[in-house]
């Protein structure tokens, strides 16, 4: 644990700690909205999730070189969640043009 110092290891774990309260609130939303995008946003974040994991347990470890294939995994799991994220919010965009449809007002046909 000598990797990193005290700050640094608090910004970590608050960190991953913030991101899983972010999921857990993004869900709820979901739920609330009934709008299932944003469930699709929640797990999206996982990767992200993992990736930030790998971080703290390599650096728990003092950055062992028997656990050199987490770095290449929080890498990849970065990519993916990157990835991930960009399609939630597509989802997450489309879903409010699909709802601003369907509450606009259709047109009077006049009888002339």
């Amino acid at each position: 644990m000598h990797a990193l110092s005290i700050p640094t290891w608090i910004i970590h774990i608050s960190s991953v700690i913030e991101w899983i309260a972010a999921i857990w609130l993004i869900w709820t939303y979901g739920e609330l909205t009934n709008n299932r995008s944003w469930w699709a946003l929640s797990f999206a974040m996982l990767p992200a999730l993992i990736s930030a994991m790998c971080a703290c347990t390599w650096h728990y470890f003092d950055n062992a070189e028997s656990l050199e294939w987490m770095v290449t995994l929080q890498a990849t799991m970065t990519l993916v969640g990157n990835f991930t994220l960009w399609a939630a919010a597509v989802l997450i965009w489309r879903s409010t043009k699909s709802d601003k449809n369907a509450t606009k007002p259709k047109p009077i046909k006049s009888e002339s």
